[in-house]
C-alpha cells in the first residue's frame, strides 16, 4: 500500500497532474505550450509527469541492449536501468525543461531520486528485473516548488530505501502523485482530443459508458489503452480523469455523473 508525505498547505489552490506519454513529447507544438503557460500565469498549479519510451528505445538499440514486455511493462535488467536512468534524467526530462522554459512557464525538473520522493520495492524481480512498485510518495518538495511558482517535471525514476534505482510506469507515477498532492484532476495527454462517438467529443463519461461502446465497436483501437489506463487512475482514486489532447481539452472520466 501506497503511503504519503507531504507538507502542511496553507493555501488550498487546485492541483492539476498531466501526464505526458513519451511517443507525444516531440509532437508537441508551440499552441500546448501556450495553454499551459495561460494556465500556470493565472495561477493553477500543475505538476508533469513524463515518459520516455521512443527516447529509451532508441538509445537501447544504439548499446544493442535488447528488452522485452510483460503485461506492457517493460522488462528492465540492471544493464538496461542504467540507459532507461540516463536516457530520462539526462536527456529527455532537460529536453521538456527547456521546451517550457522557453515557453514561459517556470520548471524544475525532478526525478525519485530528489528528497527520496518516489521510494517503491521491487514490482516482481524475477519477472520485471528493476521495475519498482511505489510505496511512499514524499510531496513536501514538490508543494515547495508550486508554492514558489514553479513547475515540477517529475520524470519516472523512483528508488529502493537502499538508493536502487527503478524503472516505474509513467502512469503510476501520474495517478499516485494525483492521488499523495489531492489533485483536482489528472490529465493524460494524447494525439486526440478526447473520446469521440458519433464523430463528437464526449465531454463527460463513466467507465460503464465506456465499457458498453468498447463492447459495441464505438470506442476502439489506441484509444482502449488510454482509457484502461484512466480506469487504473480511477480505481486508485483520482476523482476524476481527462483524456485531453493540446488543448487540454476533451473527456472527463468519472466514476459517477451527477445529474442536476
Amino acid at each position: 500500500m501506497t503511503t504519503f508525505k507531504s507538507m502542511p498547505v496553507t493555501e488550498h489552490k487546485p492541483v492539476l497532474v498531466i501526464k505526458l506519454g513519451g511517443s507525444l513529447l516531440q509532437k508537441l507544438t508551440s499552441a500546448f505550450y501556450k495553454e499551459l503557460a495561460q494556465k500556470t500565469q493565472s495561477g493553477q498549479r500543475v505538476v508533469i509527469v513524463h515518459g520516455g519510451g521512443p527516447a529509451i528505445n532508441k538509445q537501447l538499440e544504439e548499446r544493442s541492449v535488447s528488452t522485452t514486455s510483460v503485461n506492457g511493462l517493460r522488462v528492465t535488467s540492471p544493464q538496461a536501468m542504467e540507459i532507461v536512468q540516463s536516457t530520462l534524467a539526462g536527456l529527455v526530462n532537460p529536453s521538456l525543461v527547456h521546451e517550457l522554459t522557453s515557453a514561459g512557464i517556470r520548471a524544475v525538473g525532478l526525478n525519485g531520486f530528489d528528497d527520496q520522493m518516489l521510494t517503491c520495492t521491487y514490482l516482481d524481480q524475477d519477472v520485471y528485473g528493476c521495475v519498482g512498485e511505489i510505496q511512499t510518495v514524499q510531496t513536501e518538495l514538490i508543494q515547495t516548488l508550486m508554492q514558489g511558482g514553479f513547475v515540477p517535471v517529475l520524470s519516472c525514476i523512483g528508488r529502493t530505501k537502499e538508493g536502487m534505482a527503478l524503472n516505474v510506469n509513467a502512469d503510476t507515477v501520474a495517478a499516485k502523485t494525483a492521488l499523495a498532492l489531492q489533485a483536482e484532476a489528472l490529465l493524460l495527454v494524447t494525439d486526440t482530443e478526447g473520446i469521440k462517438l458519433d464523430g463528437k467529443t464526449q465531454n463527460l463519461l463513466t467507465p460503464e459508458a465506456i465499457k458498453q461502446s468498447i463492447s459495441s465497436g464505438d470506442i476502439y483501437g489506441g484509444m482502449i489503452p488510454k482509457v484502461h489506463a484512466a480506469f487504473d487512475c480511477l480505481e486508485a482514486g483520482v476523482a476524476s480523469v481527462h483524456i485531453v489532447g493540446e488543448s487540454l481539452q476533451g473527456t472527463q472520466i468519472s466514476q459517477e455523473v451527477k445529474v442536476h
